[in-house]
């Protein structure tokens, strides 16, 4: 952290039950040279990592479902999100991580994940960054059910779609999470599948 414009008066932290809060003072120097004190509740989830699993011979990518509390407590009816697999990298590196999750949610093995980008998901609350990844996945991959970890309380379904099923799935809203929106677009500018 070092930019000139910013200040850090204090820190005040408002929870570390699951995740951090934390309470942010701060005088900011505006365009006009004048100090600014700001106060912002920062979230500190850690980073993330993400993965679009794509077969471009089947023309098919494997999605997760889930229930999701804080869609539901947004108006998501059932909280059940469509989602590519991700998880947080607590304190693995990206690929380790991507690599685990994958296995853990979907059943299948990936060897050579690329990663496409990473992406401050909400800036203006959440520090979390995703490294986001796509993956080919073929049958022979396939080692378990995948499902999540019990001791996570995981309980994913597994789907296989086709490809332009699932850019229809956006379309109609039915899938309306940003880093699997942001994957199956890159998809498809790239023509992957």
């Amino acid at each position: 952290m070092n930019n000139p414009k910013i200040k850090i008066n204090n820190v005040k932290n408002l929870a570390n039950d699951h995740y951090k809060l934390d309470k942010v003072n701060f005088d900011f120097k505006t365009k006009n040279g004048s100090w600014q004190n700001q106060n912002r509740e920062c979230y500190d989830r850690g980073d993330g990592a993400c993965v679009l699993l794509y077969n471009p011979l089947k023309k098919t990518v494997i999605l997760t479902k889930q229930f999701r509390m804080p869609s539901y407590l947004n108006g998501n009816d059932d909280g059940m999100m469509l989602e590519v697999c991700a998880g947080l990298l607590d304190a693995q590196d990206p690929i380790t991580c991507i690599k685990n999750e994958a296995e853990e949610e979907t059943g299948y093995k990936i060897n050579n994940p690329k990663k496409v980008f990473e992406i401050y998901s909400t800036p203006g609350a959440v520090t979390e960054k995703i490294h986001y990844f796509i993956a080919e996945y073929s049958d022979a991959m396939k080692i378990s059910e995948g499902g999540g970890l019990e001791k996570e309380t995981e309980e994913i379904e597994v789907i296989e779609f086709n490809f332009e099923e699932s850019l229809e799935l956006i379309s109609t809203g039915k899938i309306c999470d940003a880093k699997t929106v942001i994957l199956l677009q890159y998809a498809k500018i790239n023509k992957l599948v």
